[in-house]
């Protein structure tokens, strides 16, 4: 985009997201443009992203779209130097698809291909689902953006738990994480 031009849109966010500067991910805590209103892109509760009601296809622009996600008091929104428009996410933008163990840490990667290290800075939470009374495990990526635990690894997060204090727990970072409430999983 240059100047006064101003491309709107999926197609106006691809090229700006393209633009921004260097490797890793762009500095979208940075950017304060207005806000340019809607866009009708939905984060399905299974990871899916959709864009007027079709999957977005392209794990390439779905992962270029995840860089400039941030999460405002207002909900989520894609933001470039330009423009903020937002989003509709139903859970959480990410899904954390595996998880390794890497000497006393655990190591998620996430649908969109972010690496995390739980600990401190990225802790792992589990609330239990109010409808269905299921545990809801989460693990925080960045900046507020966190990705829900896929069923299969919340599984291996228990399996490498270990009763402390009456309570399920993982560690990871230095830091002890609760998977349940007290006495939840504990036989």
């Amino acid at each position: 985009m240059s100047g006064s031009e101003t491309a709107t849109g999926l197609a106006g966010l691809t090229q700006a997201a393209k633009q921004a500067p260097g490797r890793g991910l762009p500095p979208v805590h940075l950017w304060h443009p207005d806000h340019c209103g809607d866009i009708d892109i939905v984060i399905r509760a299974d990871g899916t992203w959709m864009h007027e009601g079709s999957p977005i296809g392209r794990a390439e622009l779905v992962r270029l779209f995840s860089t400039i996600l941030r999460l405002d008091p207002d909900g989520y929104h894609l933001v470039t130097p330009g423009e903020k428009l937002k989003i509709t996410v139903e859970d959480l933008p990410f899904r954390a698809v595996t998880m390794e163990r890497d000497g006393e840490d655990l190591v998620f990667t996430t649908d969109v291909g972010d690496v995390v290290r739980a600990g401190p800075d990225h802790p792992v939470t589990v609330e239990t689902d109010p409808v269905t009374g299921e545990p809801a495990p989460r693990v925080l990526v960045r900046r507020g953006l966190e990705a829900r635990i896929a069923r299969t690894v919340f599984y291996d997060l228990v399996e490498a738990a270990e009763v402390r204090d009456g309570q399920l727990m993982v560690s990871s970072g230095g830091a002890w994480f609760a998977l349940g409430p007290p006495g939840a999983g504990v036989a």
